[in-house]
């Protein structure tokens, strides 16, 4: 570590300071009378207005992932990797559709996780467990990223070197995290995701303003990067990528945008913070309100451009032989060191507010549905949530595996993978809030053949760097073009399930009890008193 950059690691470690003590402080925020009940701990007390909400759900949706992970794309591949603009385009339909359906019945019922409605809508345990574990696991990688991102620019700041010296600040960043996490539940992510977006928000708008004048405006940017796409990768002996997508991959893009708009909403941590809203209404403002996060998606996603068409910073990239690095050294090369370290802790608190929610999201998901269902039946409420603190610390330990143990020179890799796995439990989850028609076995065993097919066929792609789960898409059976691989094993999810459900109900086998009725779906939280209401609204 001889070449630290001291002033923009200073400006960095005073923001990570800073939101650390905003994570503490945020237990005693809008406290209700204890934090030992999964509704205040796991979900901050379920009355979270517009307001917070918008800063909440933006925070968990739009994370190192973007910062970090889509612009390393765009500048590895060029239009590829910008599937990720149209898919959140397609995705908030779907989450205006089914997220206040889901909230009312969740509110109604007293439901805490995604698994949660699947066993009490389709009254099958077992099917509850597939949606609850396929959650947990599809959190890890995605958790994974976003310490990548932290990650890639503590290496810009110079914070680099060998074995227990290059992870350490990974791990104290781990530990702090997981520290205020256990202490204050979603209340931390919710107040530090104000810090995150006003971060972001100042960055982008600087950097696109900024940095394009510096380095010879757009046409030079996109003649540039068309140029340097065009060079054949040595890897691969062909061009790295182009401005507008090919006759080669356009069916990859379209299933990277499909796939992907099916997971966005019924990923385990949106779901959380969609459930702490404290009304109906706030789902629906949200879900009109959010795409404006998909403009600065787009402007995010010309980061690659930019890094490209800058010389010092493409051999960087190419010397390190980590794309992810692309964004950071765009900073550290185009910006004064003061603003790179304001930049770089935009990254960072970006990284820690979805990797807050991820981990609660998923211990939830193990609390309810795994140790209260199968183990401890009659968990009092505050052992839930010590249970649930406690597995939240076991979640971001399973994320650092991801995170030394797989390769990082495209983590996009990482969320993608997460996708292929939670988009198996689209039928039971989103379908589900709109219709029974599915019998639960069907759905269990249409579950099954997804799983298997994405994570066997992940499995035997490689890339460049590694052997194994290498890449997120993979040849289509019987149409001869590639795509992305959650959408082909959803395709044979719902095939299966379908089929299975008419052969089902033929045969009369029994189909479980539905706990929810049709008013459910619809309800709304009682109105509360004028002065409470007003406060609601506003926050």
């Amino acid at each position: 570590m001889k070449d630290v950059k001291g002033i923009e690691l200073t400006i960095f470690v005073f923001f990570f300071a800073a939101v650390t003590v905003v994570g503490f402080a945020a237990a005693r925020w809008r406290r209700g009378q204890t934090l030992m009940h999964l509704d205040e701990w796991g979900l901050g007390g379920r009355s979270f207005g517009t307001f917070v909400t918008w800063f909440l759900l933006g925070g968990d949706l739009y994370t190192a992932y973007t910062f970090v992970a889509v612009p390393a794309a765009v500048f590895a591949g060029g239009a590829m990797g910008y599937w990720s603009v149209p898919y959140a385009a397609i995705a908030y339909p779907i989450v205006f559709l089914v997220g206040p359906r889901l909230w009312s019945v969740s509110h109604r019922h007293g439901y805490v996780t995604t698994a949660d409605f699947v066993r009490g809508r389709f009254g099958s345990r077992g099917l509850g467990l597939a949606v609850a574990l396929t959650g947990i696991l599809a959190m890890m990688p995605y958790i994974a990223l976003q310490l990548v991102g932290i990650q890639a620019v503590l290496t810009v700041m110079g914070v680099t070197g060998s074995g227990l010296a290059r992870d350490l600040p990974l791990f104290i960043a781990f530990a702090l995290l997981a520290a205020y996490t256990y202490t204050s539940g979603l209340r931390a992510p919710a107040l530090i995701s104000f810090v995150k977006d006003t971060l972001i928000y100042l960055t982008i708008i600087v950097a696109v303003l900024y940095i394009p004048s510096k380095i010879g405006g757009w046409g030079h940017i996109f003649d540039a990067s068309q140029a340097s796409l065009a060079k054949p990768n040595p890897a691969t002996g062909k061009p790295s990528g182009s401005l507008i997508t090919t006759n080669m991959t356009h069916w990859a893009y379209g299933t990277l945008a499909l796939g992907s708009s099916l997971a966005l909403f019924i990923y385990p941590h949106t779901v959380t913070g969609a459930l702490a809203a404290g009304r109906r209404d706030v789902i629906r403002r949200n879900a009109a309100l959010l795409p404006a996060y998909s403009l600065v998606l787009g402007f995010l996603a010309l980061l690659g451009y930019m890094a490209r068409a800058t010389p010092e910073v493409a051999q960087g990239v190419a010397k390190a032989k980590n794309p992810q690095l692309a964004v950071p050294l765009l900073f550290d090369h185009a910006f004064p060191q003061w603003f790179t370290g304001l930049a770089f802790a935009a990254i960072g608190v970006g990284a820690l507010v979805p990797a807050a929610i991820m981990s609660i999201a998923a211990s939830n998901l193990f609390t309810r549905n795994v140790y209260t269902a199968f183990l401890r039946p009659d968990a009092s409420p505050a052992e839930e949530t010590r249970v649930s603190q406690l597995v939240s610390l076991l979640v971001k330990i399973g994320a650092l595996v991801f995170v030394l143990g797989f390769d990082k020179s495209l983590a996009i890799n990482l969320q993608l993978l997460g996708g292929i796995w939670v988009v198996q439990t689209f039928p039971a989850l989103a379908i589900g809030v709109f219709t029974r028609w599915f019998h639960r076995w069907a759905l269990l065993a249409g579950w099954a053949v997804g799983m298997v097919y994405g994570t066997w066929t992940a499995y035997g792609t490689s890339s460049p760097t590694q052997k194994h789960f290498g890449q997120s898409i993979a040849d289509i059976p019987f149409v001869g073009h590639t795509g992305y691989i959650a959408l082909t094993a959803f395709v044979f999810n719902i095939a299966v399930a379908a089929v299975l459900t008419v052969l089902f109900r033929l045969l009369a086998l029994p189909d479980g009890t539905d706990e929810t009725a049709s008013s459910d779906y619809t309800a709304d939280a009682p109105e509360p008193p004028a002065r409470e209401r007003k406060t609601l609204e506003g926050v």
